[in-house]
């Protein structure tokens, strides 16, 4: 059983808590990225901790504080009651001022760095997620501390660069914890499906000359980031993402735009991207490429979480600590470490877990089963 806390009840948390019910029942294990983890199973994943701020949240069950506003994930799976009250946090700048009446503060005492860590530990967390809203810098920080000091894993999955910044990966490995991070990658999202176009224009001998990935949604993320101050690090991310996948990146990174663009409210959870690339090919003549893509935008996290959650735990298990930069390189946008295609990162994840006696099925790359026919010859 891997023991979950989770920061954040909001959209992804709603939709990942019915997943997890979802495949509890489920004989099929449609959708999932990996299966089978360290012999983890989707149905091994159990909540056991949650933190919000929201008046509609705090002190309710967490099978209720899901649907509760401004939750607008549909009901997939009934949830039974869980027996976990949702926990006040701290709001510190977990909430932009054009989003007060939308998460609704409550007016209760707030938790100290140290409170959070002793009920970490008291609840036996194993890894503990944050799901707050992009811009929540000193908030992750908060909980990162926490999740340290009670030597646990942290899931960072918002655009704050935790994971990514050496001072974090050094305490995390002094207090014999595990950061994975940052800022969570989609199933199939913008960003992955950005990174594989432009590693193949790269792979075939292309040059991009330029490229915009225009993002557009009507949940309360997408609102969120209608406040442009709150939304540097989220540009970073998912700019360095696909320049990452580049031979030169420096040379053609002031020609790459990749970030939230607009809320509107009737599109709901449905986020569309609309990827354009201008690249030259053979003899220098020009290639054009536009794509829309059409997702459920907390499905997509969802997938990846189902994958990342075992793994710390599978990891901690081994005595894994700091901030092991090929676990979080397939999974996150800005990982201590890019990779410059997610094949190489994925190829990476499996040698490395191959390495510590980590088991991971089915293994969707083809590489790695070839590599490993002619190593068994």
């Amino acid at each position: 059983m891997i023991r979950i806390g989770i920061v954040g009840i909001g959209n992804v948390a709603a939709m990942f808590i019915q997943a997890i019910e979802y495949y509890k029942y489920s004989k099929e294990s449609i959708g999932l990225i990996h299966e089978v983890i360290d012999g983890y199973r989707a149905s091994d994943i159990k909540i056991v901790y949650a933190i919000d701020i929201s008046k509609n949240k705090v002190g309710k069950d967490l099978s209720d504080a899901i649907f509760a506003k401004p939750n607008i994930v549909p009901k997939v799976i009934e949830v039974d009651r869980t027996g976990i009250v949702v926990r006040m946090g701290r709001v510190l700048d977990g909430v932009a001022e054009h989003m007060v009446n939308d998460f609704q503060p409550a007016s209760l005492p707030e938790p100290t760095i140290d409170d959070i860590a002793n009920e970490l530990r008291n609840y036996n967390v194993d890894v503990l997620v944050n799901l707050l809203p992009v811009g929540s810098a000193s908030a992750s920080r908060f909980y990162a501390e926490a999740a340290a000091r009670a030597n646990i894993a942290f899931v960072n999955c918002i655009p704050e660069f935790i994971a990514s910044d050496g001072d974090y990966c050094k305490l995390f490995e002094e207090n014999n914890a595990l950061v994975l991070g940052d800022d969570i990658k989609g199933q199939l999202g913008s960003t992955i499906v950005h990174r594989a176009l432009t590693s193949l224009i790269a792979m075939r001998g292309g040059d991009v000359i330029e490229t915009y990935q225009l993002n557009v949604g009507g949940n309360t993320d997408f609102k969120n980031m209608l406040e442009q101050k709150r939304l540097t690090s989220k540009k970073i991310s998912k700019t360095m993402a696909v320049a990452s996948t580049l031979p030169e990146p420096e040379k053609v990174i002031s020609n790459i735009f990749a970030g939230p663009s607009g809320f509107l409210p009737f599109l709901g959870n449905t986020k569309i991207s609309y990827i354009y690339i201008k690249a030259r090919g053979f003899l220098g003549l020009p290639i054009t490429m536009d794509l829309k893509l059409v997702v459920d935008d907390k499905a997509m996290a969802s997938a990846v979480l189902m994958d990342v959650v075992r793994l710390a735990k599978a990891l901690k298990n081994r005595g894994v600590k700091g901030c092991p930069s090929w676990t979080s390189a397939p999974y996150f946008k800005y990982p201590p470490k890019q990779a410059k295609s997610d094949e190489e990162a994925l190829l990476d994840l499996y040698i490395n877990l191959d390495r510590l006696g980590i088991d991971i099925e089915p293994k969707r790359l083809y590489l790695w089963n070839m590599l490993s026919q002619l190593r068994d010859k």
